[in-house]
């Protein structure tokens, strides 16, 4: 028996203070493909998947991440993002290497990490 769920797609919601350049981020600098909007969320699709940037006048971001995104090319990515003026995050003693990259034991995944404009912390992974 399938699991109630198992066949239902996912949408990520992602909280925003700041709706109007939130969504000119994900828009202009991640290249989102926006879908919709109205005065709740402004909708993109990704991977055929939903993320909703929901409206919250009070919200506070975690240290955590709270989005990721698998790329097939981490380094492009990541340069690509810079050029639009993307900063990544450092975190000590993670080993990251100049761009920002860590390297998980192994070599299974790399991952980069950065924040969107309500310091959401986001990540690019390469598994």
């Amino acid at each position: 028996m399938a699991g109630i769920l198992e066949g239902a797609k996912p949408v990520a919601i992602i909280g925003t203070r700041g709706h109007a350049s939130a969504k000119s981020f994900y828009t202009d600098v991640l290249g989102l493909k926006f879908r919709s909007e109205d005065q709740f969320a402004a909708v993109f699709e990704i991977g055929g998947a939903m993320m909703r940037l929901s409206s919250v006048p009070d919200f506070k971001p975690h240290d955590h991440t709270a989005f990721g995104f698998d790329v097939k090319d981490i380094e492009a990515s990541v340069k690509a993002l810079a050029a639009k003026g993307v900063t990544f995050n450092i975190y000590e003693g993670f080993g990251q290497d100049a761009l920002g990259i860590w390297t998980a034991p192994g070599g299974a995944a790399r991952v980069a990490w950065f924040k969107d404009t309500d310091g959401n912390v986001l990540n690019l992974t390469q598994f």
